[in-house]
């Protein structure tokens, strides 16, 4: 096999080029322009949890003494950081001009964004109300000079660094040192201070001016001849490291593993390039930042995550038109869910389709009198839970309700332990994981006595039961009764709670036993036959490539003649196209107005596709340190469903770029007529329901 200079593309290289087609979306003027703002708060927030959890496993090999080159894709450890560095910084840069540019645009749209010396004597009034009652009593100021320990600076928020030049006395021959302080920005207020409307123009502040302007107010106890304001902030490693205490329950652990990241080492310190050399020189050695840190100098701005909730003003010109989720065809609210999925199969496919459906299923199974259990695993939810809701519903209802909930969903570890604490004091039982393994199966089983026998009912996904994301996040629920599925199914809520015990499936693809050699095997049927002269197909849809086993098992097919079609929202490890290695595999990245979540796996079997929907990428962590399910489609109809999404999918020629060993982006195009494959998807749904 000819080999590229490089057989992968490195992990954390791969998602800083993802991160730079989501600060595409932001540089196109085609997208509406508060829009724009969003994904360039977007971009912001990834970048934050980037560094919270990629740099800083990379910098712990580091700190180790370790080069990490076999877990990195060939790159040293140290080498990684310095990379990782130069890219933010160029990333940054681009993201504070597109910024400008934006708004530029806005002000043309009468939308000004204002900061502190533009402030008029009418604005001036709004202000000084405004801080006095809603922001002066949130403020947290600290003066720093004369403290024995610098202030624990918590990770990401976004701090107002001060300096003020104190006036000398009269007749003084010492001159006094300069004042330095922090103030934290709230955040329980928002982040745009929209001002009083003059005319047709609209007027905004953001809070860090608006606090800038108040600088007199907060430091009136000081004489000082000047006093200035810049922003800093610090990323922390966001790992967990659970203790091995016996005498605490899991919950207890995981809970003081998340407190625990309050005071975890920096990995990034972000810095208004603005700022005096001395108060920089101040700060970062009170606060022990070393060289393996990320130091980024910036925009007067951080936290620009918070443009996700810039405030619309109205203006629904300047948004994308929300859609109407609709509903999928032949699968009705008005009868009884269980009665039409013991019919045939549905699809879901969110956002195109309502998430209804599922508390539709719970709320059922809640209230039929014929049903005995419910379990369901839990991964991230919404806020207000429905989902939740229904699960205590059940109970009140006299049904057994099991819940496996995942403790460890990364930054929604709290979330799920007030939920955990709130089913369990409702009387749901409560399984927590598996050793070793994260939950990540999207899977529901509801048990219903039926002529003196138990039939099952479910639901198998590839995402989170979430109403919240489901309007955003593009994901496939099957809707089955299919016997042997389900008995399968029940299968892996037993592995649940006897972990000693693997099971064996026929129908299901499940992690950490099994997927990574199913796959193989289903890749190896394509490679006998294209040897064969048979037609050999794959087509792959999901998040993220990164299992290097996995990408050398294409690169086996492609060699064999195997025609491979890639759709990678996310990071791709693998390089396509490469002569020798790849040049039969195709690879593209759709970013547009929904966070395409979808994992799809379509093998051509010689004419008679086979096809399954699964939680999991081909991801190391997926593939042997997750619980995932993967599920076949034997539905004929819902099979050529998928294969017609995928394909929108694959033809989209305004929204697609293309992954290669340049890492550029580019966008593909081509002659045939413009298509938006995620437009063109909600358009098929809609056709569908018309015939």
């Amino acid at each position: 096999m000819i080999k590229s200079k490089n057989q992968y593309i490195n992990r954390e290289i791969s998602w800083l080029s993802f991160n730079a087609r989501v600060l595409q979306e932001s540089a196109d003027t085609k997208v509406p322009l508060i829009e724009r703002l969003r994904f360039l708060g977007i971009f912001s927030n990834n970048l934050d949890e980037f560094f919270k959890v990629r740099y800083a496993t990379v910098k712990r090999i580091v700190d180790a003494g370790k080069t990490g080159k076999s877990v990195l894709g060939g790159e040293k450890a140290k080498d990684l950081l310095e990379e990782i560095t130069k890219i933010v910084i160029k990333q940054q840069t681009k993201s504070l001009k597109i910024l400008g540019d934006i708004e530029k645009e806005l002000e043309s749209e009468n939308i000004f964004i204002i900061n502190e010396k533009e402030v008029s004597k009418s604005q001036a009034a709004f202000i000084k109300t405004y801080f006095m009652e809603k922001v002066s009593p949130r403020l947290m100021t600290i003066v720093l000079n004369d403290l024995r320990e610098f202030p624990l600076l918590k990770d990401t928020a976004a701090y107002l660094a001060v300096k003020m030049v104190l006036t000398s006395l009269d007749g003084a021959e010492e001159v006094p040192e300069n004042k330095y302080a922090l103030i934290e920005i709230p955040k329980d207020i928002d982040r745009f201070v929209v001002l009083p409307k003059e005319g047709d123009k609209n007027y905004i502040i953001i809070l860090d001016d608006l606090i800038r302007y108040s600088l007199r107010h907060i430091f009136n106890m000081f004489t000082y001849e000047s006093i200035s304001a810049h922003m800093i902030k610090i990323t922390r490693d966001a790992e967990l490291d659970i203790d091995n205490d016996l005498s605490k329950s899991f919950i207890e652990k995981i809970s003081s593993s998340v407190e625990h990241r309050k005071i975890s080492d920096p990995v990034r310190f972000v810095y208004d390039k603005r700022i005096a050399k001395d108060t920089l020189s101040f700060l970062m050695e009170k606060m022990g930042i070393e060289e393996t840190d990320s130091i980024i100098p910036g925009g007067i701005y951080h936290n620009r995550r918070d443009y996700m909730k810039f405030p619309s003003l109205g203006r629904k010109d300047l948004m994308y038109d929300k859609i109407t989720p609709l509903l999928v065809k032949d699968f009705n609210f008005e009868g009884s869910i269980l009665e039409q999925i013991a019919e045939k199969d549905h699809l879901q496919y969110t956002p195109y389709h309502t998430f209804s459906y599922i508390t539709k299923f719970l709320r059922e199974a809640a209230l039929d009198p014929q049903v005995r259990t419910i379990k369901l695993t839990v991964y991230r939810l919404a806020s207000n839970s429905q989902v939740v809701s229904s699960l205590i519903n059940a109970v009140k209802n006299g049904k057994q309700v099991t819940v496996q909930i995942e403790l460890q969903a990364r930054f929604d570890e709290q979330a799920n332990i007030q939920y955990a604490e709130l089913l369990q004091a409702e009387g749901v039982k409560l399984i927590f994981g598996v050793p070793g393994l994260k939950v990540h199966s999207k899977i529901c089983l509801i048990e219903r006595e039926e002529n003196e026998k138990l039939k099952r009912y479910g639901f198998i996904s590839t995402g989170n039961f979430n109403e919240s994301t489901a309007k955003i996040y593009t994901d496939y629920t099957l809707f089955t009764a299919h016997s042997s599925i389900l008995k399968e199914l029940n299968k892996v809520f037993d592995f649940f709670e006897t972990t000693y015990k693997i099971n064996k499936y026929k129908h299901l693809i499940v992690s950490p036993h099994y997927t990574k050699n199913a796959f193989k095997a289903l890749i190896d049927q394509e490679i006998e036959n294209a040897k064969a002269g048979k037609e050999a197909y794959i087509k792959l849809k999901m998040n993220s490539l990164t299992s290097y086993k996995m990408v050398d098992k294409l690169y086996e097919a492609s060699n064999a003649g195997v025609k491979i079609q890639l759709i990678i929202r996310g990071v791709c490890c693998l390089i396509p196209g490469v002569k020798g290695m790849s040049e039969n595999i195709e690879a593209i990245s759709v970013v547009d107005k929904f966070l395409e979540h979808t994992r799809l796996f379509v093998f051509g079997n010689n004419g008679n596709p086979k096809v399954y929907i699964s939680s999991a990428d081909w991801m190391t962590r997926n593939l042997d340190f997750r619980v995932e399910v993967g599920c076949p489609i034997y539905d004929e109809d819902i099979k050529k469903e998928l294969l017609d999404t995928f394909d929108i999918s694959w033809n989209d020629n305004l929204k697609a770029r293309i992954f290669s060993e340049k890492q550029d982006n580019a966008y593909r195009k081509n002659d045939a007529p413009e298509l938006r494959s995620q437009f063109e998807l909600y358009n098929y749904y809609k056709n569908k329901l018309s015939k």
